[in-house]
């Protein structure tokens, strides 16, 4: 069933986190879809699924595609370990209600500063003193970073010698930055889902700019030292036999153990300042129904007008909205 209703949307925090599957076919099977490989088949339960990762080497069919659709289940058309993303499915939701709201805060540079403020403030165990300028605050982060990583290799004794790889270059790159940029990259996923679920872009980013990515990255850096960071320096340590696929289950478990998707859901809830409740407007009627035509802008009218008329005609002689 797609949902029509932002106020069902929340229901997103209550899925699995994220499937990747590579070198397989996948087709619909009753209202679910179902992987086929070399092994044999496997079912997937899409209605309770919130991404699927689709790696190198995989066909899908226009049924199967539909069925996650109808389930709400992001896809996602990726690179080899889930590193790139190509390509993305629509969302759960048809109303542009939270983005539109998203938009505002984004182009006013007041507003837009105290977006940037809550997500730095979510990020650090001690309040951050008023006086800081962002400047100090972005030196802060680093220092945070630093001190994860280095406590990582300490506890790992996997050495750390700073991040550093190249997409043109995977295996370029030592263990433990590839084990990262795996990592980070199932991290972007459940991300990215939660954002578009919510009816956001993943565009407009606040402290990251210029990307069409940039608000997964303002998100997901709440959570790399809570996962990738440490889930990464672990898998490494343990040996370099199908590493990054040990690290893509690791982080996994560890999202569904921590119920990250409710996290991820609460933490935009409060970084955009959304009313849990939904936004009520005068087409109402939309969010019900997702074939009702929308509003069409006025700079007289707050809200805009009804769409779906025919303004050329008088109200009462066939103007109205069908």
């Amino acid at each position: 069933m797609r949902l029509k209703d932002l106020h069902l949307l929340p229901k997103f925090r209550d899925c699995l986190s994220y499937l990747y599957v590579e070198h397989c076919r996948i087709e619909q099977e009753e209202r679910a879809v179902a992987l086929w490989d070399a092994r044999g088949k496997v079912p997937v339960p899409c209605a309770s699924l919130g991404v699927l990762m689709l790696g190198p080497g995989t066909s899908i069919t226009h049924a199967a595609i539909t069925a996650l659709a109808d389930n709400g289940c992001l896809v996602l058309w990726c690179g080899e370990e889930g590193v790139r993303l190509y390509a993305q499915g629509l969302g759960m939701t048809r109303s542009a209600a939270n983005f539109l709201h998203q938009a505002k805060l984004w182009a006013d540079p007041a507003l837009r500063l105290e977006v940037v403020w809550r997500l730095y403030r979510l990020r650090f165990e001690e309040p951050l003193e008023e006086s800081l300028t962002l400047r100090q605050v972005r030196g802060k982060e680093g220092v945070r970073v630093r001190e994860a990583y280095a406590r990582a290799s300490r506890e790992t004794g996997v050495p750390w010698h700073g991040r550093a790889y190249r997409r043109d270059a995977w295996q370029a790159a030592d263990p433990v930055n590839r084990a990262l940029s795996a990592a980070n990259s199932c991290l972007y996923g459940i991300c990215h889902a939660g954002i578009l679920a919510l009816g956001l872009s993943p565009a407009l980013g606040f402290i990251h700019t210029g990307k069409m990515l940039s608000f997964v990255y303002d998100v997901a850096d709440l959570y790399k030292t809570r996962y990738s960071v440490p889930i990464a320096f672990r898998e490494t340590a343990r040996g370099l036999v199908n590493l990054e696929s040990r690290v893509r289950r690791s982080c996994r478990d560890a999202f569904r153990q921590d119920f990250l998707l409710k996290t991820i859901v609460h933490d935009l809830q409060i970084i955009l300042n959304l009313d849990t409740r939904g936004r009520v407007t005068e087409l109402e009627k939309f969010h019900r129904d997702e074939a009702f035509p929308g509003e069409l802008w006025d700079p007289q009218q707050e809200g805009g007008v009804p769409g779906g008329r025919n303004f050329a005609v008088p109200e009462g002689e066939g103007g109205e909205p069908p």
